[in-house]
């Protein structure tokens, strides 16, 4: 029995923030998603792992309204910001405006929103490059900039489409435990999407496990330990055992 695509959004406080309920997607003749049921709760950064080309970044796009489900119910209590593999960056803008766009394009008063990006420049470290362009910034700042355009977006929930791919593995742990603490002290949600294990291990409250296309959810994983100090979980027999698990299950 096909179940009707329904997207319902919420305004009233509930926990979870997101649900998504039996979501099936083909394209064509081809499944994508097959029976996906999660839900995130507030203040939680949960994963979504599998293999490249499962259809993860198919699942984020459906979350955000930008392609429609075949089947299942997604119900979304928030706002979300949606950040993508590439930093998108405007190469003719300054960072300053780069950052605005969301606010920008919502036509909210200039005053109002250099005041807003000024507040949080250096929370992320960009303060002093507000007048700077895409081009004079390294790697990591550009995803730094591009994350709090996100924010912007939406300070409720924020979709990461494996934001640090790009980057080499010394950026990519540093700007990790950049994102740890940027969690810790915005206390927003975080939605990840990444195909590295170490990285959900190391990041997550909780992680969903998916096949190969199509993707169905082989298990649901809490990482409990070292909540308080994820840093600690890198050398720990802890993430090991998990990841020996997750390994089996791919």
């Amino acid at each position: 029995m096909m179940h009707l695509p329904t997207v319902s959004y919420h305004k009233e406080e509930e926990n979870p923030l997101i649900t998504l309920n039996r979501i099936e997607k083909k394209y064509g003749n081809v499944e994508v998603l097959k029976d996906i049921s999660i839900h995130i709760n507030k203040g939680e950064f949960v994963s979504i792992l599998g293999p490249s080309g499962c259809g993860k970044s198919t699942l984020f796009n459906i979350v955000t309204g930008l392609i429609p489900q075949d089947g299942g119910e997604i119900k979304v209590n928030g706002t979300i910001g949606y950040m993508q593999q590439k930093d998108l960056l405007l190469p003719w803008k300054t960072i300053m405006e780069n950052v605005a766009l969301p606010l920008i394009l919502k036509r909210v008063d200039k005053k109002i929103w250099e005041e807003k990006v000024r507040k949080y420049l250096p929370i992320v470290g960009l303060e002093g490059y507000e007048d700077k362009y895409p081009s004079e910034l390294s790697g990591g700042m550009k995803q730094r900039a591009s994350f709090l355009r996100t924010l912007m977006a939406s300070e409720d929930i924020m979709l990461l489409d494996e934001p640090f791919a790009s980057l080499d593995s010394i950026t990519k742990g540093n700007m990790q435990k950049w994102l740890l603490e940027m969690k810790s002290k915005l206390n927003n949600t975080i939605l990840l999407i990444t195909h590295d294990i170490d990285e959900a291990l190391f990041l997550s409250d909780r992680i969903y496990v998916l096949s190969s296309k199509p993707a169905e959810i082989k298990t649901e994983m809490f990482v409990g330990f070292h909540q308080h100090s994820k840093l600690e979980r890198l050398l720990s027999p802890e993430l090991l055992k998990l990841k020996e698990k997750i390994i089996k299950l791919l």
